[in-house]
């Protein structure tokens, strides 16, 4: 039994078989997108923001309504005018250079102490040996506990103030540097030994780098202790700075010059987050992260 094979027509010759591969862009493909990506996306900074002011809203409806007394709180009205004033006379701008140069100092001499222990006590077992113990049980003794002993030993001028803040930002740093340090990956330290790298050459190109992610988010909690203490620090005999116009509206039950004062010490707070976050943008380039969804 023979089989024919009957020759093609003339309609299924002339069909274009090539004609996806000759003109590639002939059919258009529309991915399907989830319904989440399609929505239109609002910005970020308009969502960031939406919170604090709701809250304000809320805030001046309060006080409008007179369900909020204003010897209790001010309201946002208010302390927007009270601000307007003591920029206007002066005030304000005078007691933020005060109080800037008091946290400026006292980090700087933290950061230098802080981290010069941390890599004492990390990088060698004899420096942990004579540091460590002794940095973990004054970590535990509160720094505000320590201001009469300030007081005595570097009197009531800014001496006393600085070393408070010093204090303050000293333990976060110091922990956290020595964290990174100790949770550099040890086949990364056999990895540059392997390739000749010395003592020195571990240090500055595995152990810091290995360790400055962990570092600056010391930095980070620092800055934020630093302005903590500075309004303990400014309770000192000030006769300037934030917290000294705190104090004098305090003994006026001035609640408005009081919630400028303590908006003023947020938004500097704020600034000093900021910069450090630029600075880990900048800084760890290399570490890939996941920023959330």
């Amino acid at each position: 039994m023979s089989i024919s094979h009957a020759p093609p027509s003339s309609a299924e010759t002339d069909i274009p078989l090539k004609s996806n591969f000759e003109n590639p862009t002939a059919v258009d493909v529309v991915p399907l997108l989830p319904a989440s990506s399609r929505r239109t996306r609002v910005p970020r900074w308009l969502r960031r923001t939406t919170g604090p002011v709701l809250l304000l809203i809320l805030w001046q409806l309060l006080s409008t309504t007179g369900l909020l007394a204003a010897d209790v709180l001010a309201s946002p009205g208010r302390i927007a005018q009270v601000a307007g004033d003591l920029i206007a006379d002066g005030s304000l701008p005078s007691a933020m250079g005060t109080s800037l140069q008091r946290v400026a100092g006292g980090l700087a001499l933290g950061t230098v102490v802080g981290t010069g222990l941390a890599l004492v006590s990390g990088l060698f077992r004899i420096g942990e040996d004579l540091v460590d113990a002794p940095v973990q049980m004054l970590r535990t003794v509160p720094f505000v506990g320590l201001i009469p002993l300030f007081i005595i030993w570097f009197g009531i001028g800014e001496a006393p103030k600085v070393a408070i803040i010093t204090l303050g930002v000293t333990f976060p740093l110091y922990l956290n540097v020595y964290a990174g340090i100790r949770g550099v990956d040890a086949q990364l330290i056999e990895a540059g030994e392997s390739l000749g790298l010395s003592r020195w050459g571990l240090v500055r190109h595995v152990v810091l780098p290995g360790a400055l992610p962990g570092a600056l988010t010391g930095l980070r909690y620092s800055l934020g202790i630093a302005w903590l203490a500075l309004v303990f620090a400014e309770q000192v005999n000030a006769d300037s700075g934030i917290g000294f116009l705190m104090v004098q509206a305090r003994d006026f039950l001035r609640t408005d010059v009081i919630v400028v004062c303590l908006i003023v010490y947020a938004f500097l707070g704020l600034l000093a987050d900021f910069i450090v976050r630029s600075l880990e943008r900048l800084l760890l380039q290399w570490r890939p992260t996941f920023t959330g969804r």
